[in-house]
């Protein structure tokens, strides 16, 4: 059964929800990434729905920003492009493949928010092993995970967060910030202090199932 996302983002409307809740951090965690910025900001989301994780702070932000929003949903996508300030596009396509956004990559900041629940534990994989290729020297990936998904397709046992974190220090990453709610949410974030990355034009990266 497919997940009808419009449902879903009405949680937001309940502040005491756990996505709510969740919205705060990713916000929070945005917010602190662009403060401590020396210079220009380029920033790419995947699955960005409305693109209230991203839109407010970078409106906020004295910082310039821009960058790609990726999002498959119509509705969601132009609610996105209605809201979004200058320098930002949102794109109306398919965030797991690199095809709709290599052109925008590498990036400073890279929001992997709302996918990980939503896809095998493989695909998990396959993202994070290539998120240093989306991403310039310094930079930084702010992801989520939750703890009690409905019908969660991992085969992880235990908080699948803890695999999620494994796996970006696995790949070279150092972790920078990771919030553990009671609510169920959890958020990452993860430096990368590498090269900059050089995106492949056209790789999946994961389905949502």
């Amino acid at each position: 059964m497919s997940r009808d996302w419009h449902e879903w983002h009405r949680a937001y409307d309940d502040p005491a929800s756990s996505i709510a809740l969740r919205l705060v951090a990713v916000r929070a965690a945005l917010r602190d990434l662009l403060e401590a910025a020396d210079g220009p900001v380029r920033l790419l989301s995947l699955c960005a729905g409305d693109g209230r994780d991203t839109l407010p702070v970078v409106a906020a932000s004295e910082v310039a920003v821009s960058g790609v929003l990726v999002e498959l949903d119509p509705a969601l996508a132009g609610a996105a492009r209605a809201a979004a300030p200058a320098g930002i596009d949102v794109r109306t396509a398919d965030a797991g493949t690199t095809a709709s956004y290599a052109d925008a990559a590498p990036v400073d900041v890279l929001l992997e928010c709302g996918i990980f629940g939503n896809v095998t534990d493989a695909d998990i994989e396959r993202t994070v092993a290539a998120t240093p290729s989306l991403l310039a020297s310094g930079g930084h990936v702010i992801w989520t995970r939750g703890n009690n998904v409905t019908h969660d397709p991992t085969a992880y046992d235990g908080d699948p967060a803890e695999m999620v974190r494994r796996l970006y220090l696995g790949a070279g990453f150092e972790e920078v910030a990771f919030v553990s709610d009671p609510s169920g949410f959890r958020v990452g974030v993860h430096r990368w202090p590498g090269p900059d990355g050089v995106p492949d034009p056209d790789r999946r990266l994961f389905d949502f199932v």
